[in-house]
């Protein structure tokens, strides 16, 4: 039996389908005819679902062995073969809509194609000049938690006569400096053992006293200082580290900290600090941007509940959802973590019906999910373009011409100008008329050719590029609100980094045992993230708010992470004066 050759693959546009399903229609009989349409159809069909798939895998691809960031020059050295003129790429994008351009723009259009090269040729001499990143070379004053040890000269002060010359007089300067590293468990531990003394006669004993800073109850055997408890916290939730994985490390160490113990601990520290979580999100909530997006979560708790209304025949929403929102409030950011069957448009409503009733409409940044926008409130709504633009990324390959106009003739000059106006520190005001000046005829631009592409029937509206171009048009209005609003962010990046922290957890963990773990969680995760954000150190800050417990129940307000250190300052100075 012969063996079936594979046929020969054609490209075949839409446009020759079409002539021929009109060709099959005039000459053949109706009957056949409608079978052979329907071959061609269901054809074009498959091939279409096959081109989504790939999408897909190739996306899943990407991921673990391709590139690692999106970022224009890694897609485009990715994309070996595929670069092309830029330049002409864009031009050819805009004669598809206006083909009666002048020859003198068309002078003007390759001066600035010849501009571009050339800087962009000086630009890689100047890549080539600048150091790498990563040449691990770190700067003294970024050791912020290490002691410092000052050594005085043994023989010389300032002032004295020089020993060399006996003329001169020697003078400080900027010290030397020497760093000496060492390594430590991450909670370590130090045994104090009391001598004890017993009459022969009377039977008393004698036991030495323990030092002022530690609490001499006999029948405490072993003392948890705020800093350990600060760091088991830190290492659970600000990194990841399940507890299990905490106690192995450090048995290593040769300091034992039980899983059981570790839980114990995380808990009483958050009875002693969780009025500050609230009166974060009361701060948040009267933020003029929030940015929001979930990922999925689970409490285990939370799954039996499902099953059991399943079990009873109750319709309810199945997912757990664990939802960041970022907050910013003129220059200072929250980070918000909430974990529950709430989407992140459900959480964020609840954040912000602690808002105060005379502020404006905040702006909600977020992907183009319904689930994000929160009903029932007044809110502008702002689409991340990061998401727009992933569209294309992930079918460069299939359509290279189409997609580096939109990756690099649209996105990457709009993200020149963030960058500009990011530099220049403009004011929300100047940032909306710069963009309106410089990215709206881009996106102007840019709209008018995705309507060409379906107008002029360049693309099949089902295949990825006609999705990719149909999701920009169908949310045209809030990826364009920066050109609109003062104020309005270009995508979602801040918060898509931030719930790189539940997801890690729970990557780690795998999930949360019931509802009051899953609130600790966020507790914590939104405190150390808030810290992470405006450059507080987070340890420190948990070490305080524990250590001045009583004074943080009174005042939340106070012990925000970006103020709490005037506060313990004034505590400070009263109980020095109450000592006087």
């Amino acid at each position: 039996m012969k063996r079936k050759q594979i046929p020969q693959s054609l490209i075949v546009t839409i446009e020759e389908l079409d002539v021929i399903k009109q060709r099959v229609q005039e000459f053949l009989p109706e009957e056949e005819a409608k079978i052979v349409i329907n071959i061609i159809e269901t054809h074009q069909f498959i091939c279409s679902k096959l081109e989504e798939k790939n999408v897909q895998l190739k996306r899943l691809l990407q991921k673990i062995f391709g590139i690692k960031t999106e970022k224009s020059k890694n897609i485009i050295n990715h994309n070996n073969g595929n670069e092309g003129n830029i330049e002409a790429t864009n031009s050819k994008a805009i004669n598809s809509v206006d083909k009666s351009q002048s020859d003198s723009s068309k002078n003007v259009e390759e001066d600035e194609t010849t501009k571009r090269a050339n800087s962009s040729s000086s630009d890689k001499v100047e890549d080539k000049a600048r150091p790498k990143k990563g040449h691990g070379k770190i700067g003294v004053n970024q050791y912020s938690g290490a002691e410092e040890i000052n050594i005085s000269h043994p023989n010389l002060k300032n002032g004295d006569p020089c020993p060399e010359c006996l003329n001169g007089k020697v003078y400080q300067q900027s010290p030397g400096v020497f760093i000496y590293i060492q390594g430590r468990p991450p909670v370590d531990a130090t045994i104090y053992k009391t001598e004890k003394l017993r009459c022969n006669l009377c039977g008393a004993i004698f036991s030495a006293d323990l030092p002022n800073n530690l609490q001499s109850d006999p029948y405490v055997r072993k003392y948890y200082d705020e800093t350990a408890k600060a760091v088991i916290a830190i290492l659970r939730y600000g990194y990841g580290l399940p507890l299990n994985r905490i106690e192995k490390l450090q048995q290593n160490f040769g300091i034992p900290l039980s899983m059981s113990t570790q839980w114990d601990k995380i808990e009483e520290t958050a009875d002693l600090i969780y009025p500050v979580y609230n009166a974060l999100k009361e701060f948040a909530a009267q933020g003029e941007i929030l940015y929001n997006d979930d990922t999925m979560g689970k409490i285990l708790e939370v799954m039996k509940d499902i099953e059991k209304e399943k079990e009873a025949g109750i319709k309810g929403r199945t997912g757990i959802f664990t939802t960041s929102i970022i907050c910013v409030v003129g220059e200072k950011k929250i980070g918000i973590f909430i974990t529950g069957r709430q989407h992140a448009g459900e959480n964020a409503r609840d954040i912000l019906a602690l808002r105060e009733e005379d502020r404006k409409p905040p702006i909600i940044m977020s992907d183009a999910k319904s689930g994000n926008i929160p009903k029932d409130i007044e809110v502008i709504a702002s689409n991340c373009n990061t998401h727009a633009r992933r569209h294309f990324v992930d079918i460069l390959e299939d359509y290279p011409s189409e997609c580096h106009y939109v990756i690099i003739g649209v996105y990457g000059e709009i993200y020149k100008n963030e960058k500009i106006a990011k530099e220049n520190g403009m004011c929300p005001e100047e940032r909306l008329k710069f963009h309106q000046e410089n990215s709206g005829p881009i996106m102007n631009d840019f709209h008018i050719w995705l309507n060409a592409q379906f107008e002029e029937k360049l693309i099949e509206p089902n295949s990825s590029l006609g999705k990719a171009n149909t999701y920009v048009l169908n949310h045209w209005e809030k990826l364009t609100c920066f050109l609109r609003v003062p104020g309005a962010p270009i995508d979602n990046n801040i918060c898509e980094r931030a719930i790189k922290t539940a997801i890690c957890h729970r990557k780690n963990s795998l999930f949360y045992k019931n509802k009051h773990g899953a609130y600790i969680g966020d507790m914590f995760m939104s405190l150390i993230h808030t810290c992470n954000l405006n450059g507080v150190n987070a340890f420190d800050y948990l070490t305080e708010l524990q250590k001045h417990s009583s004074d943080v129940f009174k005042n939340p307000s106070h012990f925000l992470p970006w103020n709490y250190a005037s506060a313990v300052a004034d505590i400070k100075r009263a109980n020095e004066h109450k000592i006087t």
